[in-house]
């Protein structure tokens, strides 16, 4: 702290000591390329990184496995403990075959003590694939089901696409992406015009089905490498990574005109219903700046956009000053 400058507040400690523990590797990241291009660790700077990486950082997803894996490797290990005492015992039963044929050479006796010991063991060993057989379905169960649940737990169910905690995620590794690489990345943030009149002329059904329209434009009309998400209500958002301000309001304006363009009919009459439009806010992102001011500048074009008569793209350049503001 002392080397870059930091001062030595409960906060900036409260970061550092994180950064010397090693604890985050997204923080140790983005200190380090903000050493490495000898940026200023000022006050705005020093704030965003407490705010970004210490004050938000949430409880360990990977927690406790569930109880179900939990007694399947009981379960396995147990099975291992069976094989090796039979194993033994196997050994040992052998053992006594040895130091009776030494004792009285009888060749019919000591093959038919073998026969019957390989078969004891072939019949334990038959009985022990089973029980690894039926652990291993069940184990491909438990897979299948947590991959399920980790889809259903990134997905929005309404939409189908990425959903709020995803898109965090997404967003925070593109930013440190974005500053390894020196690339930009920029956020558009879209919200659907008087979405509220559609459920209250037409009812929820139809609203749904409004930002179920929405959404398929907005994934349709973004790259493999984006991210298409639910922002939360009626608001959506896409991260696009490699783009600067200029190619991410292309790409917002091309959605916006394709839903202007969009028919939308009721599916019990057929009827087609008013057209539907959006208002957009673009931004990029700043170097070491949290995921929360980008986004917030994102919202601020959006509600001028809506001022100004909505049906439009506001971007960061173009917003006007805050109230207040010098």
């Amino acid at each position: 702290m002392a080397q870059q400058s930091v001062p030595p507040t409960p906060t900036n400690f409260a970061v550092w000591f994180e950064y010397a523990l090693g604890g985050s590797l997204a923080l140790r990241k983005t200190i380090d390329i903000l050493i490495a291009g000898r940026r200023k660790f000022d006050a705005a700077t020093n704030h965003e990184l407490y705010i970004t990486y210490v004050a938000q950082a949430g409880a360990d997803p990977f927690g406790d496995l569930p109880d179900q894996l939990s007694g399947l490797i009981e379960t396995a290990q147990e099975f291992l403990n069976a094989a090796v005492t039979d194993n033994r015992s196997h050994i040992e039963a052998l053992g006594e075959v040895s130091s009776e044929a030494a004792a009285t050479g009888d060749p019919r006796a000591i093959i038919a003590k073998l026969v019957d010991e390989l078969s004891k063991a072939t019949a334990r060993a038959a009985t022990l694939e089973a029980n690894f057989a039926a652990t291993s379905e069940e184990l491909d169960s438990i897979r299948d089901s947590l991959k399920a649940a980790e889809q259903r737990s990134n997905t929005d169910a309404l939409t189908g696409l990425a959903n709020r905690h995803s898109m965090d995620e997404f967003l925070r590794l593109a930013q440190i992406a974005a500053m390894e690489r020196d690339e930009p990345l920029s956020v558009f943030l879209i919200d659907i015009d008087h979405f509220k009149k559609f459920n209250d002329d037409y009812g929820h059904q139809v609203g749904d089905q409004v930002l179920r329209l929405v959404a398929k434009v907005l994934q349709e009309g973004v790259r493999e490498v984006d991210l298409a998400a639910r922002y939360g209500g009626e608001e959506l958002i896409a991260v696009l990574p490699g783009a600067d301000l200029q190619a991410c309001t292309a790409v917002a304006e091309r959605i916006r005109r394709r839903i202007a363009e969009a028919k939308l009919t009721r599916r019990a009459t057929g009827k087609e219903i008013g057209s539907i439009t959006v208002s957009i806010g673009v931004s990029q992102f700043r170097l070491a700046e949290s995921a929360e001011a980008m986004i917030e500048r994102c919202d601020r074009g959006l509600y001028q956009a809506k001022r100004l008569g909505r049906n439009r793209t506001v971007t960061e350049t173009e917003l006007e000053p805050e109230a207040g503001a010098a």
